[in-house]
């Protein structure tokens, strides 16, 4: 198991960022479009604007070191109980666990030669986005908001815009570990550490950063969403505290970070 060891500032690194930016920060966006100031724009390598809530931050990739150290916690997050017509699961269980396991599922993404940025963010946003964040113009946001994320990833995969990626281009990103904020049984939030990867090509090197980002779930009509309202007030809730350390399942700052990793569920 590698990982590739890199610096925030790398033109590559901040690809991924910037196309992970998007996503994770989506409820948030909808939140600021209704006027909330739970965070701001911010500008990155080469003056690039992700247009990402301040609750998610970019960490440096991380290198498995040479002494694995087992995750002191671990949680099987269970699936949903079906695929809905956008292709996600969805129908998960009133459990902490099922609220992470909603939210986990909201941030795993795969932008390829199939699958466009604004394909995945459209998906995300009608699958999962809680239904008062939910409008006409709202997903109008997302979509045009996809379109700038995606011109940005294509221009730094050197190819045009509204052009196929290159062959065997790919951003993936999935989480791989949580840490409860507060919980109850009709709302979860938590901070969730997602790893992306980032391949410019067929010959190309995969790139891997982590961020940490701060989301809630709130349980409506039988189900989890992501709810906007909850994600800000959680923001309020940390803001001024430590956040835990950006440290992949593995590293010992994992735990001491008291993340919890996420095995595949049976």
């Amino acid at each position: 198991m590698s990982r590739t060891r890199g610096t925030w500032n790398t033109k590559g690194v901040w690809a991924t960022g910037v196309a992970l930016a998007a996503v994770v920060g989506l409820t948030g966006y909808l939140a600021l479009s209704g006027g909330s100031d739970s965070g701001h724009e911010g500008t990155g390598a080469g003056g690039a604007k992700p247009g990402v809530s301040s609750s998610a931050s970019a960490t440096p990739a991380y290198q498995v070191p040479d002494d694995w150290t087992e995750p002191d916690r671990w949680a099987a997050l269970p699936r949903g109980a079906r695929t809905d017509k956008w292709g996600s699961e969805v129908d998960y269980p009133q459990t902490t666990n099922g609220a992470v396991a909603m939210l986990a599922a909201a941030q795993s993404t795969t932008v390829d030669e199939q699958k466009s940025t604004v394909d995945e963010h459209l998906r995300i946003y009608h699958s999962y986005i809680a239904a008062q964040d939910q409008s006409g113009a709202a997903a109008e946001r997302v979509e045009l908001g996809a379109v700038q994320t995606d011109k940005t990833l294509h221009r730094q995969m050197g190819v045009k815009p509204g052009s196929p990626l290159p062959s065997g281009a790919y951003v993936r990103t999935a989480v791989v570990g949580f840490k409860v904020i507060k919980d109850s049984t009709d709302e979860v939030s938590v901070w969730l550490l997602t790893r992306v990867v980032q391949k410019n090509g067929e010959t190309a090197k995969e790139q891997v950063a982590f961020t940490r980002s701060v989301v809630a779930a709130r349980w409506e009509h039988g189900d989890w969403k992501t709810s906007a309202e909850a994600t800000v007030a959680a923001q309020r809730q940390v803001q001024g505290q430590p956040k835990p350390a950006g440290a992949a399942p593995g590293d010992e700052k994992f735990n001491r970070a008291g993340w919890t990793a996420i095995r595949e569920a049976s």
